[in-house]
């Protein structure tokens, strides 16, 4: 049985919705290539992928294919596993945000850190968009969860991101992850049990989204 036929059994009809889909995937780290993964595995093959990084070997504990592509850019390394992604190899930063065309795409999908580009994705892009906090610092998949970006809590990430986004007057609603767990270190270590379970979360309200319509 090939892998379309799994999902046929499980969408039905709505599964043309998924393979005529159009997707914007902002970062493609230690939550986005897992995510980027699940939309390919899942019918979802018109994705546009962005990021401007190398694989390190600080990348291998949390960012899928990282420890087969050491020095190569990630975008172009993803797409050699995955042949029919578009890729933009560039630095998702506030400017490139204001100036970039996401009308064609039916989701954007936010897997950044910059907190500036954050900001302005969110003024931007809010009626289509899907963004995550931080994954770092944490160790129970457990407590990833989704709800819209007023009702999360227990990130001081996402805390900034709702006080800037307040001050700009905005007050719209968008859907986030992010993790209710309190983080156990000041520095950015990172668990791919939690990481990956953001990128995972985050395709599947992908997929929820476009079902719906």
């Amino acid at each position: 049985m090939a892998k379309e036929d799994r999902l046929k059994l499980l969408f039905e009809d709505d599964f043309s919705k998924l393979q005529n889909a159009k997707i914007i995937l902002l970062g493609v780290g230690g939550v986005g290539s897992f995510c980027l993964d699940c939309l390919m595995r899942s019918g979802i093959t018109d994705v546009t992928i962005v990021d401007f990084d190398t694989y390190d070997d600080s990348n291998q504990n949390r960012q899928m294919w990282s420890e087969l592509h050491e020095d190569e850019l990630k975008v172009e390394a993803l797409k050699k596993h995955y042949p029919q992604v578009k890729i933009i190899n560039k630095r998702i930063d506030e400017e490139w945000v204001w100036d970039f065309d996401f009308d064609e795409y039916d989701l954007v999908l936010d897997a950044i850190d910059d907190t500036r580009a954050k900001l302005a994705i969110a003024q931007k892009c809010h009626k289509k968009l899907i963004s995550s906090f931080g994954g770092a610092k944490r160790i129970d998949a457990a407590q990833v969860k989704v709800d819209d970006i007023w009702k999360t809590y227990g990130d001081r990430f996402g805390s900034k991101i709702r006080y800037e986004l307040r001050k700009r007057g905005f007050k719209k609603k968008f859907k986030v992850i992010f993790s209710s767990e309190e983080a156990r270190v000041k520095e950015k270590g990172s668990f791919m049990g939690v990481t990956a379970t953001f990128g995972l979360m985050m395709c599947s309200e992908a997929v929820k989204k476009l079902l719906k319509g």
